[in-house]
């Protein structure tokens, strides 16, 4: 009697184990992604960004306020999708990890897609083209990449510069140092002062620069390819991403991404 009393009990929790088993896989295959309708219920989405990549998303000297490229293309897209918008600055080198575990919503700065990247994330469709270019300052015998041999480079921390430079195996194999910084900013800052030889930046970014401080910087005709921008969503927030992609390219078609374009770099540079 016994075993057979034991026996049922051992099959009775067999079953609720198995039920537990189907019920938890079922949960799973049958959960519906409702990011879009999330940032629609809370009313805005947030934009992850280093705020001082100018002229993608910066400080406004005199106000402090975060103004820039990327930033009126937020504004736009987020007033279009019937939501607000705001701005969280993140350190760039963890920006990714920043974004997975929710405290941001969007990476939109100048985010250049790339394989590494697609791995853990998702992006828009590109809206921008843009490639690695190498600055000197003025005067400089640094004349092309093959001069860069045991020179000391800097780039921003966290982006898409050191993988452009390790790409060309050749001149990363010949450098003598790369200094990593968190800002664009400070790299520059210490390309003027003499403490590097030369720094590889995005180009929006080192044109913006250089047209500021024409007398300080050159810029060589290499560079280090061509590049995509993309805004980047986590892979779980597809009908998110869905909402982002039909703005953005409204936004295209209707010409004014290309207003907004014009109004940062004097020419439209859209990627239709």
């Amino acid at each position: 009697m016994k075993r057979k009393l034991a026996l049922i009990v051992l099959l009775c929790f067999s079953a609720l184990l198995l039920l537990t088993g189907c019920g938890s896989g079922s949960q799973k295959s049958g959960e519906v992604d409702d990011s879009w309708e999330r940032i629609k219920e809370q009313g805005y989405f947030i934009v992850g960004l280093d705020d001082a990549f100018p002229p993608m998303g910066f400080r406004e000297e005199g106000t402090n306020e975060i103004v820039g490229f990327d930033i009126d293309l937020a504004k736009e897209a987020a007033k279009r999708m019937g939501v607000d918008v705001k701005f969280q600055p993140v350190v760039w080198d963890t920006v990714i990890e920043t974004l997975n575990i929710g405290d941001i919503d969007v990476i939109w700065n100048g985010c250049t897609i790339t394989e590494e990247r697609l791995k853990q994330i998702n992006f828009t469709k590109p809206y921008l083209a843009d490639h690695q270019i190498i600055v000197v300052q003025k005067g400089s015998s640094i004349t092309s990449k093959k001069d860069l041999a045991g020179k000391t480079i800097g780039l921003q921390a966290g982006s898409s510069a050191r993988e452009a430079v390790e790409k060309d195996t050749e001149t990363f194999q010949s450098l003598g140092k790369i200094v990593e910084f968190s800002s664009n900013d400070e790299a520059l800052l210490d390309l003027s002062t003499g403490r590097l030889d030369a720094v590889v930046v995005d180009e929006v970014v080192g044109r913006y620069y250089i047209a500021k401080k024409p007398d300080t910087y050159t810029v060589l005709t290499e560079h280090f390819g061509e590049e995509e921008f993309g805004v980047g969503v986590r892979k779980s927030d597809q009908a998110f991403l869905d909402e982002l992609n039909k703005t953005l390219d409204a936004m295209k078609a209707d010409g004014t991404a290309s207003q907004i374009s014009v109004k940062w770099f004097g020419e439209d540079i859209i990627k239709k």
